[in-house]
């Protein structure tokens, strides 16, 4: 749809009361460079002209474009426009159909788009109609201009003549009266309208340097926040990051931060105030480089800056204006007329700091655009002091977890006494809250009393590198150890209550004890005093004295109280270790004492020396009778045995002699694990080494002979399951083989002892090797063990697997040995059996008496109440434990089969006591 060039075109408007039509004429003419031009000219019936609105054309460019082609181009651009200073819509040549034809012909023949057009005409109009409308509604009575009225003449060809107001006269009138103009923007002008006038006016002031700075020499703001360009929030970033990598601590974002607002409101100068970090209610004015006191919180001295940091309220006021919440003369400097303050919180609430701007009396006051803007540069400027302390608080956190680090090495690596420790730890926390001098004083719960042998600790180097390494600990005052009761002084109450002291001035608290300094001439001014847990319960207090920076702070208080956790290990484990070395002491008083009287004697030394004739004693039989000999000749038996299997070239004969004596004055006096049974179990192993040849060797047979000889020392008569029942000490240290273990260890005691270590001539291997062996041994006689032994072995023999070059295998043909030695007592002829039989019993009768008296029933084993189960238990240990045990070996050591013939001996006898027994019963009962 197109409209001719030449007619008239009438839009309505609607007002509150009546309808207006509105006629417009376009008129294409010919222009000096050959192109052409449309006027547009209009106006409104029956009504004054309003100024611009009776009459106006619009000129825009089209850059030389094709005009069909950017048609839409030309539409966007009418619609987006509302400047109407302009006169003429330029087009450009070739914009007619034909060229060649007359100026009449052409304008009879141009036609536009009536989109295009209609799009040029409704920008024009909708500011026409709007001011129009404010019109019948009286709201511009009295910002209306002169104008001059000009009557519409409607024509034939439909043309409004109206008459047109100068450019420079509206530009005259606009900056006379500015009030008028700002009164109109700000009710008129949508504010993305407007938003886009303040870029594009940013963009033209950054092609003029000169319009950068203002009038006092200052730069102007890098920004206006909120109508800003983003390439200027992004380059006033980006110079408060590089600023803050510099240095990003807080004050010097608040530093920054300050200049940036002062920059922004165009003040002379600002003055920045921080809370005092000791929480006394003080702000402290920041220099560059130091901050200095300012006032307090307090009644009677009211300052902008303390108002501001009690309301977070801004305010704004001038030099001689009253302001009921001031003093009249609040403002006391002379060069200052005018002041801003605000509050700069954290993101929780806390105030960060107190922002003071001001400027000369000759210049403005603040307005509420200077503080809006300084509100929004605290909107970013709260992320970045958010993320600096942050910052600041992870890279506390590092050099705390550094120091904490370097404290526990010190400490733990080299616990040596108490009193080094409690050196170390003043150290340490002077050092960490930069005190003066440190007192630590530990809790006597005993006696209700602190105590302290070393005391009021001071540091002469500050180089934090002499107490990591081998410290050169600072001067102590020390004379002998100081005691006062509980609750007396400020470290009496911290014991009392465990609560945390922070003092700011020691004087002023009634707490403290003024004596110290006047003897001293030590002048206490700041007081941190910490208790120290474990476990719940206060063990000692640190007390640190004077801060040699201000005051101690939450800070400082929070990083105390993790070090304080350590230091609480650190002494405990101080108290028990200095417990383990006093027990240490005892321990080895005590094992002097039983080494002097489990130790043989020269006496008895001298009473087996000599060789025991052996020619009418048959010694290597399996049959010989070990309980009729008395225990010194068992001893003599024991050397001989030693020396008839292994000379006396390797090994010193006055060791041995000492050796086998100080192992028979270990076995206790039990009923059958006594030295009587080590002797027999030795003479067991000693026939079957003898009687084997040589499969074994040299270090095989000495581990196995001494093993047997020490298997069972120290045996209390009582078997593994009810020491662990009764949660021996024993127990505690060994939790298998318990009673095994210790057998073996008090063997390797005996060899230590001076004049007992029959291995001395051995080499370093070897005798790491034979103890390695009699270890394995030793253990071996726990029976929990024999039953996996037998069954690997007997599967291998089964196999036809076994091999004496395999180091396994000879292995637990040595643990078997050792089992078949240790029940030799069931292998022996019927009288000498029977009679063991008896003391076996004797010993498991007592045990089972103590397990009665601590409220357990015993096995019937092992109930004296029931000796009718001797033969059946023996029946059942035989045929369970020993034939297989016996079996296994003549199967492979065939040379051991008079032991298993006489098992089998007496595994007849003993179920034909238990038949007869069953009998009996069965009469008794019929």
């Amino acid at each position: 749809m197109s409209k001719r060039v030449g007619e008239t075109i009438r839009s309505t408007i609607q007002s509150d009361s009546q309808q207006f039509q509105v006629q417009i004429l376009i008129t294409p003419v010919k222009n000096a460079e050959g192109g052409t031009e449309i006027n547009v000219s209009g106006g409104i019936p029956k009504l004054p002209p309003i100024h611009g609105a009776e009459g106006f054309t619009r000129d825009l460019s089209p850059n030389g474009l094709n005009f069909r082609q950017r048609a839409s181009s030309y539409h966007k651009q009418c619609r987006e426009t509302t400047n109407l200073q302009k006169r003429r819509l330029k087009l450009p040549k070739g914009i007619l159909r034909n060229q060649n034809r007359t100026q009449e012909t052409e304008v009879g023949l141009f036609q536009m788009n009536i989109t295009i057009l209609f799009g040029f005409c409704d920008v024009m109009w909708s500011a026409i109609t709007d001011r129009i409308a404010n019109f019948i509604r009286g709201k511009r009575d009295q910002r209306r201009s002169p104008i001059v009225k000009h009557d519409v003449n409607s024509t034939g060809t439909n043309t409004i003549m109206a008459s047109q107001i100068s450019v420079d006269r509206v530009y005259e009138y606009l900056h006379s009266h500015p009030d008028f103009l700002e009164n109109y923007v700000m009710d008129e002008v949508e504010l993305e309208q407007l938003e886009r006038w303040i870029i594009r006016k940013s963009q033209r002031l950054k092609k003029k340097p000169e319009a950068t700075t203002t009038r006092n020499g200052r730069k102007t703001s890098l920004s206006r926040w909120k109508f800003c360009v983003h390439a200027d929030k992004r380059q006033m970033l980006q110079d408060l990051t590089q600023s803050l990598q510099l240095n990003p601590t807080k004050n010097q974002v608040l530093w920054e931060l300050a200049n940036c607002i002062c920059s922004a409101v165009n003040a002379d100068g600002f003055r920045l105030y921080l809370p005092d970090p000791s929480g006394a209610g003080v702000l402290l004015q920041c220099l560059e480089q130091e901050c200095k006191s300012d006032g307090k919180f307090q009644k009677g001295h009211v300052s902008i800056a303390v108002y501001v940091a009690r309301t977070r309220e801004p305010v704004r006021i001038s030099k001689g204006v009253i302001d009921a919440r001031f003093p009249q003369n609040v403002i006391i400097e002379d060069h200052v007329g005018h002041i801003l303050c605000q509050a700069i919180n954290y993101p929780d609430g806390q105030l960060a700091a107190v922002l003071e701007l001001w400027r000369r009396e000759s210049e403005t006051a603040f307005h509420e655009e200077d503080e809006e803007i300084a509100c929004s540069y605290l909107v970013w400027g709260g992320i970045a002091l958010h993320y600096a302390h942050l910052y600041l608080n992870m890279n506390q956190q590092r050099k705390l977890n550094d120091f904490l680090l370097a404290v526990v090495k010190s400490i733990f690596q080299d616990m040596v006494s108490m009193d080094i420790l409690v050196l170390k730890i003043m150290n340490f926390a002077q050092r960490l809250v930069d005190a003066d001098r440190a007192s630590l004083f530990l809790v006597d719960s005993k006696n209700q009393e602190l105590y302290a042998t070393i005391f009021d600790v001071g540091m002469e180097n500050t180089d934090d590198s002499t107490i990591f390494e081998d410290e050169e600990f600072a001067r102590v005052h020390t004379s002998k150890e100081i005691r006062f009761p509980l609750a007396t002084g400020i470290a009496g109450q911290v014991a009392m209550t465990g609560e945390i002291l922070n003092i700011s001035d020691a004087y002023s608290d009634a707490r403290f004890n003024r004596t110290v300094d006047q003897l001293t001439g030590y002048r206490t001014n700041t007081i941190l005093c910490m208790p120290i847990f474990i476990r719940g319960t206060v063990i000692g207090v640190v007390q640190m004295v004077n801060k040699h920076s201000g005051y101690f702070t939450k800070d400082d208080e929070e990083a105390f109280e993790m070090f304080a956790v350590y230091c609480g290990l650190a002494l405990h484990h101080a108290k028990l270790y200095d417990k383990i070395r006093r027990s240490e002491q005892k321990y080895r008083v005590a094992l002097e004492v039983l080494s002097y009287h489990n130790s043989c004697t020269d006496e008895e030394v001298e009473m087996v020396t000599g060789n025991l004739p052996t020619d009418k004693i048959a010694i290597d039989d399996f049959r010989f009778n070990p309980f009729k000999w008395e225990d010194y000749e068992k001893a003599r038996f024991a050397i001989y045995m030693f020396t008839d299997l292994f000379g006396l070239a390797r090994f010193d004969e006055q060791s041995l002699l000492r050796f086998i004596l100080t192992v028979k004055k270990n076995y206790r006096r039990v009923p059958y694990h006594n030295w009587s049974h080590g002797f027999s179990v030795a003479h067991c192993m000693y026939c079957i080494i003898k009687h084997s040849g040589n499969i074994f060797h040299s270090n095989e047979c000495l581990a196995m002979f001494i093993g047997a000889l020490c298997h069972d020392l120290d045996h209390r008569g009582k078997n593994n399951k009810f020491m662990l029942d009764t949660e021996s000490p024993l127990a505690a240290i060994y939790s298998t083989s318990t009673m095994e273990h210790h057998h073996f260890n008090q063997t390797v005691t005996i060899l230590q002892q001076e004049g007992h270590n029959i291995f001395s001539k051995l080499s370093s291997s070897e005798y790491k090797q034979v103890l390695s062996l009699i270890k394995h041994c030793i253990l071996a006689t726990d029976l929990a063990l024999f039953f996996p032994n037998k069954t690997k072995l007997a599967k291998i023999v089964q196999e036809g697997a076994f091999s004496w070059s395999n180091q396994d295998h000879r292995l637990l043909i040595q643990a078997i040995s050792m089992t078949a030695s240790d029940l030799c007592a069931s292998a022996k002829p019927w009288e000498v059996q029977f009679e063991t039989v008896k003391v076996i019993f004797e010993e498991f009768y007592q045990q089972g008496d103590e397990e009665r008296a601590a409220g357990r029933k015993p096995i019937p084993m092992m109930d004296r109440n029931q000796p009718d189960q001797q033969a059946s238990s023996q029946v059942g240990f035989l045929s369970g434990i020993c034939t297989p045990c016996y079996s296994l070996l003549n199967t492979v050591i065939p040379e051991t089969k008079p032991l298993l013939t006489m098992i089998n001996d007496n595994l007849n006898k003993w179920q034909s006591i238990d038949n007869q027994i069953e009998e009996e019963k069965k009469v008794d009962k019929s």
